[in-house]
């Protein structure tokens, strides 16, 4: 135990004989700074634990009039950019086969010609193939400046899976929305 206690003492010593009283409390106060930052970063690796589906559940099935997911024009492609899943071996909902939602996500408001009612839209990223290649679409209605990286669609949002290779878009409906957003 002497031991210990002597290396402890020798090491307490050595630093501060070579750090300043200034430098100590700059670098605690970034430490603090970046432990209070980090849990704010928009990536949650899926390697944490990669059988867990973070995708949104849908709330209902909300359809508009003879709304067609495999067309750009379709009423939950208000703020698409990317190839819609339903063109890809997918649904508006659900990733194709061989491909995983990424957790991390844009967000839309939507208007539903059906209900005239506006919804939140969730848009995942379905990653692990290559590029689908069709219904290519980029609506960009309510979009932001990339500094308002959650309502932006031009990111790789595959970011937070445990493959970042980008195959299409699901739209998922998460919510009626309460406020229509501001138009820019």
């Amino acid at each position: 135990m002497k031991s210990m206690d002597e290396w402890i003492e020798d090491r307490s010593r050595a630093i501060a004989r070579g750090t300043s009283r200034r430098t100590f409390v700059a670098r605690l106060g970034a430490l603090l700074t970046a432990g209070t930052v980090l849990p704010l970063l928009p990536v949650a690796r899926a390697s944490a634990n990669p059988n867990a589906k973070r995708v949104p559940a849908p709330v209902e099935t909300i359809e508009g009039p003879a709304g067609d997911p495999k067309s750009c024009e379709y009423w939950r492609h208000c703020a698409i950019d990317g190839f819609a899943c339903a063109c890809c071996g997918g649904s508006s909902t659900t990733c194709p086969p061989g491909t995983e939602v990424s957790p991390v996500t844009w967000v839309g408001t939507c208007l539903n010609p059906a209900d005239g009612k506006d919804y939140l839209i969730s848009y995942n990223d379905c990653c692990g193939k290559t590029m689908c290649g069709r219904c290519v679409c980029n609506r960009n209605e309510g979009e932001r400046p990339e500094y308002h990286w959650y309502r932006n669609n031009d990111i790789n949002w595959c970011a937070g899976a445990t493959s970042q290779v980008y195959n299409c878009s699901i739209a998922v409906v998460i919510g009626q929305a309460t406020e229509r957003q501001p138009e820019n």
